[in-house]
């Protein structure tokens, strides 16, 4: 679902904003006209390249001609650490919906991300899910994403 369900976002929605590394929870304040969002709660996780994670090089295997070998490929550990903040996410969204923190909520995330998050999130979060922007937003300002936010919604 790509194509928003609601034409602005109403008071009280949330916006989840996040990347592989980093989350940003917003909560509407005001109307859908004017929205303004306000920072519920932000997350971080460290997350070094792949070449820094890694502890040696890809290991080696024999190939069936003579004097032959093959590099195998390593665990990508950064790719890795991108999955399972997502599966943070979903959890601490789960935890929120539950606890009925939110009632609505427009997911923007990288697409990559957001199929990620998609195949993650509990049953009772998607049902709150009113529109997603497949956008990397997290290192915006709130006024831009909020712009951002305002105008998919309406489906400029």
């Amino acid at each position: 679902m790509t194509k928003a369900e609601v034409s602005e976002l109403p008071h009280d929605a949330w916006v989840l904003v996040a990347d592989g590394e980093k989350a940003l929870f917003l909560r509407n304040v005001t109307d859908g006209e004017d929205p303004f969002l306000e920072v519920v709660r932000k997350k971080e996780q460290e997350n070094p390249s792949d070449y820094d994670q890694s502890a040696n090089r890809p290991g080696r295997m024999h190939d069936t001609g003579v004097g032959q070998r093959s590099a195998v490929d390593d665990t990508d550990w950064h790719e890795l650490a991108k999955e399972r903040f997502a599966d943070e996410l979903a959890e601490m969204l789960y935890k929120r919906a539950h606890r009925g923190d939110f009632g609505k909520i427009v997911l923007v995330a990288p697409p990559k991300v957001l199929g990620e998050l998609r195949k993650k999130i509990h049953q009772e979060v998607a049902q709150k899910v009113i529109g997603e922007v497949p956008k990397t937003l997290t290192n915006h300002p709130v006024d831009e994403i909020e712009d951002q936010v305002k105008a998919d919604l309406a489906g400029a």
